[in-house]
């Protein structure tokens, strides 16, 4: 898998990347950036972020994409493989003063072609919410007082944030809500707010509504309804993201304190906990029919969990630095009925057999459902998942049956001796030395729009693909794995923030080896399908669409990735390996020689109201 000698191959920027459902290749007319494409100097900048937004417009031009760099914020028309980005014309452009934007979301349920209603998070601790189409702002959470009086009178005049005044590392609308949306800070603590009620003049005082282990829930007391709704404390030192399941019941959380815990949202209630291999966890993400979870941080690996046993069931190994964001990909997830076979022919046999396992896979949600029912022949179901990190690599993971019920007999098995050398067009491979391998072969899926329903194997399901075989090999460990940065201290941090946690709390020494924390040994190591360098800085972003991957890095460039088979050869240029190299010496240069291009004058915002 792991090319022999590395070097200056594993070191070059890749422009495209095989898997064995084809060639993905990056789209340089699609990339979206400041309008002077110049490389964002990142140092001590919050992360950059991207959220899309379809408004359904008539045009056939619904996507929206809003991103965040360094003081900035864009809203533009998002036209994927289709088109080239036009960055001369964006829909708004803001230039906010004292702070900077850290997160941001759209709802989903309100977005029409003339109106979108966008969450933003910054770092002081504010959450705006705006209409980037008629360039409006409709409200400000957590916002700023002046205390006058005594101060005032001794020639100070301190500025208050009433509520949090820590940096917003996550913001989310609650599944399935117009109104209602919940924001992590890095105090540790997440708010439930709702867009019609006020946050009041004075601070607000809170009673206990649940305790737990590491976590307590507070209302909100007051004579009258004001925000925020809820108050929730969540282990200790930052609670870096969370996510909720595809049916909007339960909630993830990926803390700083290393631990994930996984919530029953609306009886506020803790379902299940895992501990990360050491350092905090940074990211988290669910299945698309909310059976599994997927983790990554300081310990540079991904960290499969399974919602139903509570446990840790395979760990991934292939980035060299902190995994810093984990995604399933709804549309490359593979689903079919199991019948027992055996596979041991030609190339041209194997072809054949895949071919019309395609035409027997059109339903792939009545499958999933055969799959939960009792009277039903098993289901293989085969997880695509990817991960990008701050060693700018971006990996590809399958999490299969062998995985996921290891001991059931496998319903297809194929050896293959050298079935992917982890490898692109050119052959190389930027992989660290082999690890035990489980790997599958998904195949291109038909459109499907993800719906929150009740049924949470239907919700955010896309249609999936048709035929997985199973690929595993036995490896010894990789003994040289190397780190590029060591683990991050937690803060215990308490003294600015009301904290009523149980006085027993889980000792992470002693998880090691536990069902919260297994040894190495004693789970799955799941190796890669594809692991690539395809940025300068950190890798910040890693999103799943239909017709495409989008990843963004720390230098403030959003790229386009286009699946096999979705754009022509001839409907736009594909940037060579070579080039990408050049483009980013020259912007570097130009930007060390203060050679730039001027941006146009835009308003200046300031988020104090």
């Amino acid at each position: 898998m792991a090319a022999e000698g590395g070097g200056k191959e594993m070191n070059e920027i890749k422009s495209q990347f095989s898997t064995r459902e084809g060639a993905y290749k990056l789209l340089t007319h699609s990339e979206y950036s400041r309008p002077n494409r110049v490389p964002f100097n990142s140092q001590g900048s919050n992360p950059v972020r991207v959220s899309f937004v379809n408004v359904n417009d008539q045009s056939g031009n619904g996507e929206r994409i809003c991103f965040n760099v360094g003081r900035e914020l864009y809203f533009y028309i998002y036209k994927s493989v289709r088109k080239a980005a036009d960055l001369s014309k964006p829909i708004d452009k803001r230039i906010y003063k004292g702070t900077q934007p850290t997160c941001h979301d759209f709802n989903h349920l309100t977005a029409t072609a003339e109106s979108v209603s966008l969450l933003v998070g910054f770092s002081a601790g504010q959450v705006q919410l705006i209409d980037p189409i008629k360039k409006e702002t409709s409200k400000l959470f957590n916002e700023e007082v002046s205390v006058v009086g005594f101060l005032w009178k001794l020639g100070f005049r301190h500025i208050l944030l009433l509520i949090d005044k820590s940096r917003v590392t996550c913001v989310k609308w609650v599944p399935g809500s117009e109104s209602l949306f919940l924001v992590a800070h890095s105090s540790g603590s997440m708010y439930l707010y709702n867009v019609e009620h006020t946050c009041g003049t004075t601070a607000p005082h809170y009673q206990l509504l649940k305790q737990g282990e590491s976590y307590s829930v507070h209302t909100c007391k007051s004579k009258s309804t004001r925000n925020p709704l809820l108050k929730w404390t969540v282990g200790e030192g930052a609670l870096n993201e969370f996510s909720f399941s595809p049916d909007g019941k339960f909630l993830a959380c990926a803390s700083q304190d290393g631990f994930l815990r996984v919530f029953n949202f609306d009886a506020v209630e803790l379902h299940g906990t895992m501990k990360s291999y050491f350092g905090g966890l940074l990211c988290v993400c669910w299945s698309p029919d909310g059976k599994y979870i997927v983790s990554g941080g300081e310990d540079d690996l991904v960290t499969v969990w399974c919602f139903a046993d509570c446990r840790v069931i395979a760990r991934g190994h292939g980035h060299k630095s902190w995994v810093s964001v984990v995604a399933f990909d709804h549309y490359t997830t593979s689903v079919e009925e199991s019948e027992p076979m055996e596979f041991s022919g030609s190339d041209e046999d194997f072809q054949e057999q895949m071919h019309s396992g395609r035409e027997r896979a059109n339903s792939t949600q009545s499958r999933l459902s055969k799959r939960n029912s009792t009277d039903s022949r098993p289901v293989s179901v085969t997880y695509r998942f990817g991960s990008v990190g701050q060693d700018t690599q971006l990996c590809l993971w399958d999490l299969t049956e062998d995985i996921l019920f290891p001991h059931l007999p496998l319903s297809r098995t194929r050896t293959h001796t050298n079935v992917m050398n982890a490898s692109g067009s050119d052959g190389s491979s930027s992989l660290p030395a082999p690890l035990p391998r489980s790997n599958s072969l998904p195949h291109s899926a038909a459109n499907s729009k993800s719906a929150v329903t009740d049924n949470p194997i239907a919700a955010g399901v896309s249609k999936f693909a048709t035929l997985s075989l199973h690929d595993r090999k036995e490896r010894h460990p990789d003994k040289d794995h190397k780190r590029n940065h060591s683990m991050g201290h937690i803060s215990s941090k308490s003294s600015d923030k009301l904290n009523l946690l149980t006085k027993t709390k889980t000792d992470p020494a002693k998880t090691l080896g536990t069902q919260l924390c297994p040894r190495m040994e004693d789970v799955p190591l799941l190796e890669p399908l594809i692991c690539k360098k395809i940025a300068h800085e950190r890798l910040t972003v890693l999103i799943f669409l239909e017709d495409c991957i989008v990843t963004a890095c720390q230098e403030g460039f959003i790229c386009t990735w286009a699946r096999p088979g979705k754009v022509s050869s001839g409907s736009q240029p594909f940037s060579a390996p070579g080039r990408t190299m050049v483009q980013v010496q020259v912007s570097r240069a130009a930007h060390h020689l203060h050679i730039m291009s001027p941006i146009q004058t835009n308003q200046m915002y300031s988020i104090i109201a």
